[in-house]
């Protein structure tokens, strides 16, 4: 049976699984790089631009527990600083242009914490963007609309809601810190 560019990837993220490694990273962000290139012919793509699903799980494997997420997000929607906890993330953006910021944790000598932005990238059709455990990111959608695959090493509402691992930020006077709004 014939397999889509999908499912080919999906077998191939398979096969390279392992720990996390600077070689896996490679080659997961070479698959994602592939899968973004595929023809909006594809009936599973074409799909996913005639209905712009917010988030759409598109594959999840039972053996290693990673997540491969569709996204649409439409211009200006902004995602603040946050990190995955002990998980890691490849972005890959298949039509539109997001910018993620990077930024690091300081501790003021008052104890206090805050971030301070390292930098900002746009992220364009076809590129993709790796986050490793503890990197802190945001996003903003600057196209009209955007459609991303986010690949994830777990599945990150386990992380967030049930084990807490996963920080967000909220600005308070100017200023990124942890806590409630």
């Amino acid at each position: 049976m014939p397999s889509n560019s999908l499912q080919t990837c999906m077998r191939s993220f398979n096969t390279a699984w392992g720990p996390l490694s600077s070689e896996l990273v490679a080659q997961c962000q070479s698959l994602l790089e592939r899968l973004v290139q595929t023809p909006a012919a594809e009936p599973w793509l074409a799909a996913l631009h005639r209905d712009k699903p917010v988030n759409e799980e598109l594959y999840r494997d039972p053996d290693h527990g990673f997540v491969l997420l569709a996204h649409t997000e439409n211009a200006g929607l902004y995602r603040p600083p946050h990190d995955h906890g002990r998980g890691w993330v490849i972005y890959a953006m298949q039509e539109g242009e997001i910018e993620m910021g990077t930024y690091a944790r300081i501790e003021d000598s008052d104890g206090a914490m805050r971030l301070v932005k390292r930098n900002s990238t746009l992220v364009r059709t076809g590129q993709v963007q790796v986050y490793l455990p503890g990197d802190i990111h945001d996003t903003r959608c600057m196209s009209d609309s955007a459609l991303l695959f986010r690949f994830t090493e777990r599945d990150l509402r386990v992380e967030d809601r049930q084990e807490h691992r996963v920080t967000r930020y909220h600005q308070r006077n100017g200023v990124w810190t942890v806590g409630s709004e």
